[in-house]
């Protein structure tokens, strides 16, 4: 099969500051357990599935160089380039809007640049047969068999009961949920963590775009007409900035799969967003003397006594102690230190918003 991929190469993980931040965010960063950074995790695994030729990655201004370096095999008119971020509907549209100028009714497909894959042979298998459905005209996700009751992610409510690798109908797509109900949808076998993964035709993909969100639709087929042009830069400067900011399953997904027209195919393949720094610890940390050792390259070195678990991060080439201390995170970078209990780990982005509120900017 002909697949084209996207990876949407966005944000500044915010839950992972000090260490990611606006002008170095996560998937820049080596947290895969090897020396390859989160998105050359993602290429590495998506390059099988497809080609060099047919990956795209949708990254902003920012960015662009840092891609381009980490990336030297993906073709230059393959980094598609943002001015400035819309939300995941107008990264996404863009891109299938470009895909379907060069190659009409391709097979698309669009995965994270920050995720980390344990098991990339069961994840192409999924893969695969999502590429099926999406072939035969689906609006396609894949979604993950849930491990615990986590609050922390949208749910798809699934026709029957999920069984890998297998195709079957999407009802709802369900928001954060609390405990109980996360408990509640575990329990039941057809809720799936929603990975924000998508496949379709992206003929088809672009006319429910059109029939549902107009304002998205239009400036963006004028600027994917225009992307392989000299009128590239005109067409971007005068439309981009008018697109609406919304994720593309509030925009196309959520209401297609209201009308029956969203399928998945539930997957277990060790997936997880990294999304905070216990998600961190838990994956890739070592063991030393009481605390989950977060290593990179250039990092610095940890002495804990009396410690019980730390999640330690020693990102600005010093050397860090702690002493009679538990549940801690400490995250040491070259300009900003945090320290924070364990249990608050999802609230670190609420620092950002004060340094950014406060005129701190550089540090965010």
């Amino acid at each position: 099969m002909d697949l084209h991929v996207v990876v949407p190469a966005g944000g500044s993980g915010t839950r992972l500051w000090p260490l990611s931040r606006a002008t170095n965010p996560k998937f820049l960063h080596p947290l895969t357990g090897t020396e390859r950074s989160l998105l050359q995790a993602t290429y590495d695994r998506l390059v099988p599935l497809s080609s060099a030729d047919h990956v795209h990655v949708v990254t902003g201004v920012a960015h662009a160089a840092a891609v381009a370096r980490q990336l030297p095999e993906l073709p230059e008119r393959n980094i598609l380039v943002e001015p400035l971020a819309r939300d995941s509907c107008a990264a996404i549209a863009l891109a299938a809007a470009v895909i379907q100028q060069r190659s009409p009714g391709a097979v698309m497909a669009s995965f994270a640049a920050d995720h980390l894959i344990k098991e990339p042979a069961a994840f192409a298998a999924t893969v695969r047969e999502a590429a099926r459905g999406a072939a035969e005209g689906k609006l396609m996700t894949i979604g993950i068999a849930p491990t615990r009751p986590e609050t922390g992610y949208g749910y798809l409510q699934c026709s029957a009961t999920a069984e890998l690798g297998v195709q079957q109908q999407v009802l709802e797509f369900k928001e954060k949920p609390d405990l109980a109900t996360a408990t509640e949808y575990v329990n039941s076998g057809r809720y799936l963590w929603n990975a924000s993964m998508f496949v379709w035709r992206t003929d088809v993909f672009l006319g429910e775009l059109e029939r549902r969100r107009p304002d998205v639709f239009e400036p963006v087929s004028k600027i994917a007409k225009a992307w392989d042009t000299d009128e590239r830069a005109v067409v971007v400067d005068e439309l981009w900035a008018t697109i609406p900011k919304v994720a593309v399953e509030y925009a196309v997904m959520e209401p297609a799969a209201a009308e029956g027209l969203v399928s998945t195919v539930p997957g277990d393949f060790g997936w997880s967003d990294i999304g905070d720094f216990e998600t961190l610890g838990e994956l890739l940390a070592a063991d030393q003397d009481g605390a989950r050792v977060v290593t990179t390259p250039g990092a610095g070195d940890v002495v804990a006594v009396d410690s019980s678990d730390v999640v330690a991060v020693p990102a600005g080439g010093r050397l860090v102690a702690t002493l009679g201390v538990r549940d801690l995170i400490v995250v040491d970078t070259p300009d900003a230190v945090l320290v924070c209990h364990r249990d608050r780990a999802q609230d670190i982005k609420r620092l950002t918003e004060i340094l950014r509120d406060t005129g701190r900017t550089a540090y965010v």
